[in-house]
């Protein structure tokens, strides 16, 4: 393996931590080094740690999912699925917290941890007692992926935003500072503490297909401004923020989900483009940075770009954990992984090397969560850190530090200072509240982007007319609902205007096809809503057969802008960046003059030959008309 070039992270390469690093790197060492001051250490945390044991510490690092809606479950098919993934014996969360101890527990839809909000709430009132009846009396952090937009995890009557793209489109602070408040206060009402949210990757790369709408957009002023005023309100809403996924994930076509991104910005690339965003959140007091599991080779200088040796991903690469983040960035937060279950990490090493790799690294906490496509589990990576202690390619002090880190955000999250336990009786006031929704409804409004808008194609009337509103809805699992077309025509039908639905799925095939051909020559005007379909050929088969009938046909985008390269015969093209039904309802308001359109594109719109075709900033808009003809 090549000697690390350290003047690639900054600094004297003389300095104790470079020459620490730098031995940890070649000769195996596992102690990355320590960052906090002795001066910053607490002794009532030091005094705790002292009182762990091995178990318990490692325990602290991992993070992970259990099934079912109580901490006792007893349903058989939460049963069964807990002890698929734990083992004979452990039949729900109780027992994973009475064996392993972890730090941070995660809810799924698809675990059915978030059915019920009410039920919700006494999940999270289960393990905390779980947690504190441990001889250690460590209080949990519950966790959630709620982003809005493309990526979330709780459901009405939970307060929904129309996402990050969005708010990039208002190019309002304020605005993400009220979404990170409400968002944050809403969780916690549930008992979750923690979102791992924002996004501060900027998405550079139409193609990427992993980021794209979850981005803020591809300006790294207004990606760092907005991850700024988010980290600002979860925290001030009352949840831990983990800015992610670090050193950044915007600049790739693939998904680290399934495979390996190789992302080749050079040194000066990533201090323009990715690093300020991480930055903005830091300053803001992020507890939390994801990793992302991508490779960066120009930032690793023992990675070998020919023959790809040294080059591991960023979650398992000191240089970029403990060089960029800790030394360079001033990071001293937790850092926390992406899953250790996703493809993108596990390529190279076994999965008992993995989890010990990332501590090596500098990462605090391990996300373990189950997945049908991964071979990891809990018990492995438990056991390879234990061993690895034992071993001594880890010694107890770095464990120490990480679970320095770890306490140290529950400490000053005031998880010490009670029993956790929250106000089941009190869920239902607090989520979905009158309040919070108007604040998601001015969201919206100022985000909805009129980006093609030919001969005064828009607004329509809302008088006379028989809309036909048609388009995209998944046929997922009920853990994720994408039903634009729905919500849309839901959303105009309230206008009073005369409304037809006539949803096409995911993939329409010819017959659905022929039959939204067939109802879009008896009415008035067409409305389709599309979701990517840079990678669906059967819902751009659909739009154009759709304009083929010469009926005005407005295109609503319910995921990404760049919808609209696809359809240049399309009159109007309206990107909501969500399909969420703030988003879809703003739509309708704007189709029918209700509102005026005042997004600005958050991102530039390439056409087919690379050329641009609408470019960063571009918005057209029109004065509110309620009952303007069309004609």
């Amino acid at each position: 393996m090549k000697f690390p070039d350290m003047r690639g992270v900054g600094g004297d390469m003389r300095h104790p931590r470079f020459l620490a690093l730098a031995a940890a790197v070649v000769l195996g060492v596992g102690t990355a080094p320590a960052v906090h001051a002795d001066s910053r250490e607490d002794p009532w945390i030091l005094g705790k740690i002292s009182n762990m044991t091995l178990e318990e510490k490692v325990g602290q690092l991992f993070a992970t999912n259990v099934y079912g809606e109580s901490g006792d479950t007893t349903a058989p098919a939460d049963v069964a699925a807990n002890q698929a993934m734990y083992g004979p014996g452990i039949e729900n969360g109780d027992d994973v917290i009475a064996k392993y101890k972890p730090g941070a527990i995660l809810y799924f839809r698809w675990s059915n941890n978030l059915n019920d909000p009410v039920k919700t709430a006494g999940l999270s009132n289960d393990l905390q007692r779980a947690a504190l009846a441990q001889p250690a009396k460590i209080p949990l952090l519950i966790a959630t992926d709620q982003e809005h937009g493309a990526v979330y995890r709780l459901d009405e009557p939970f307060t929904a935003f129309p996402g990050q793209m969005a708010l990039g489109a208002t190019r309002s602070a304020g605005h993400a500072l009220t979404a990170g408040k409400v968002t944050g206060r809403e969780l916690a009402a549930l008992g979750i503490n923690q979102d791992y949210a924002p996004v501060a990757d900027v998405n550079v790369d139409p193609r990427n297909p992993v980021i794209g709408v979850r981005s803020f957009g591809e300006d790294t002023g207004l990606v760092s401004e907005l991850t700024r005023a988010s980290v600002r309100g979860l925290q001030q809403g009352g949840v831990s923020a983990a800015v992610k996924h670090f050193p950044g994930h915007g600049d790739t076509v693939n998904d680290s989900h399934d495979s390996v991104p190789w992302i080749f910005h050079t040194r000066e690339e990533w201090e323009r483009i990715d690093a300020p965003p991480f930055r903005a959140g830091i300053a803001a007091g992020a507890d939390m940075i994801m990793t992302a599991h991508v490779v960066m080779p120009y930032l690793q200088s023992d990675c070998d770009v020919q023959t790809q040796e040294g080059c591991d991903p960023a979650t398992l690469d000191p240089e970029i954990m403990t060089g960029l983040l800790r030394e360079e960035l001033g990071y001293d937060g937790v850092v926390v992984s992406d899953s250790l279950s996703m493809q993108g990490v596990r390529d190279k090493y076994g999965d008992d090397r993995v989890p010990v790799l990332a501590l090596k690294a500098g990462v605090d906490m391990l996300i373990i969560v189950d997945d049908p496509a991964s071979t990891i589990s809990l018990d492995v990576a438990y056991n390879a850190v234990l061993n690895a202690v034992r071993s001594g390619e880890l010694t107890e002090a770095r464990i120490d530090e990480s679970v320095h880190r770890i306490l140290s955000l529950k400490k000053k999250r005031g998880f010490f200072d009670g029993d956790q336990q929250v106000d089941e009786g009190k869920v239902l006031r607090t989520l979905g509240s009158r309040a919070h929704k108007a604040l998601a409804r001015a969201v919206a409004d100022h985000s909805v982007t009129l980006v093609r808008n030919e001969a005064g194609a828009l607004p329509l009337t809302d008088t006379g007319q028989r809309v036909l509103v048609t388009g995209y809805r998944n046929v997922a699992p009920p853990s994720v609902k994408i039903p634009p077309a729905e919500r849309l025509a839901k959303a105009i039908s309230d206008l009073g205007v005369t409304t037809e639905l006539f949803e096409t799925g995911a993939s329409p095939g010819a017959a659905t096809v022929a039959a939204a051909v067939d109802k879009a020559r008896a009415s008035d005007v067409v409305v389709v809503a599309t979701v990517n379909t840079a990678t669906s050929a059967s819902q751009r088969t659909l739009v154009n057969a759709l304009l083929a009938t010469g009926k005005p046909v407005v295109v609503v985008g319910a995921r990404n802008p760049y919808d609209i390269a696809d359809f240049p015969g399309a009159p109007a093209f309206l990107a909501t960046y969500s399909w969420e039904r703030p988003a879809m309802e703003a739509a309708a308001r704007v189709l029918f003059g209700r509102t005026a359109p005042t997004g600005e594109l958050p991102v530039t719109i390439p056409a087919a030959d690379g050329s641009v075709l609408y470019p960063y900033g571009h918005s057209l808009s029109y004065r509110p008309s309620p009952g303007r003809s069309n004609t």
